[in-house]
Formats: C-alpha cells, sequence, structure tokens
C-alpha cells in the first residue's frame, strides 16, 4: 500500500548558511526499516529537485531510529542573503512527507 510519510513519520528542518538539515523519524519503531530502505538520499533529490540545487548526504542514526539529510545549495544563499519567503527552510521538512513510499500495513 502506497502512503504518504506523514502517515507514519514526522520531519524537522534545521540550517546552517546554504545547507538545510532535515531530520525523519518513524511514530513506530517498526517502520523503521521502511524509512531506511525506501528514503534515500536520490530519492528525496528527486523529490526536491526544483528546490535543492546540491548534494543531499543521508545518515541512517540506528540508535534514534530516525534519518538526516543534509542538503547543500538548499536554501538560496543562506538566511541572512536570501530573498526566499522560507529562508530557513522550515517548510521543506512538510514538503518531505509528502513523498510517498510502500508500506506493509
Amino acid at each position: 500500500m502506497k502512503r504518504k510519510l506523514a502517515e507514519i513519520a514526522h520531519s524537522r528542518a534545521g540550517d546552517k548558511g546554504n545547507t538545510l538539515v532535515l531530520s525523519l523519524f518513524p511514530f513506530d519503531k517498526k517502520d523503521f526499516d521502511t524509512l531506511v530502505d525506501q528514503v534515500t538520499a536520490e530519492k528525496v533529490k528527486i523529490h526536491f529537485s526544483e528546490q535543492i540545487k546540491g548534494e543531499i548526504t543521508r545518515h541512517i542514526l540506528p540508535e534514534l531510529q530516525g534519518l538526516l539529510f543534509t542538503c547543500e545549495n538548499a536554501l538560496s544563499t543562506g538566511v541572512t542573503t536570501s530573498l526566499a519567503l522560507d529562508s530557513h527552510g522550515k517548510s521543506l521538512s512538510f514538503a518531505l512527507l509528502e513523498l510517498e513510499v510502500e508500506t506493509n500495513n
């Protein structure tokens, strides 16, 4: 069954200059393996192809049951110099949750 990430996980965003950091944590630990298997850096890069122009690196945090994505060249030059409406990238954490994954339940 296809489901949006918003149904099984939550996300937070942070920033430093022109780099955005997105975290992804399942509501239920049983969904962690689904996130690891299906939410790859490549899939996130495609999902954000219009917003994120640089590399995306995925970090798996097994002890925390979460994923962390470091997104370069993501905030239109950075918070203090950008004319972007969301220069901190906070809305991109919600946009990440629109990504669909295949689940067993």
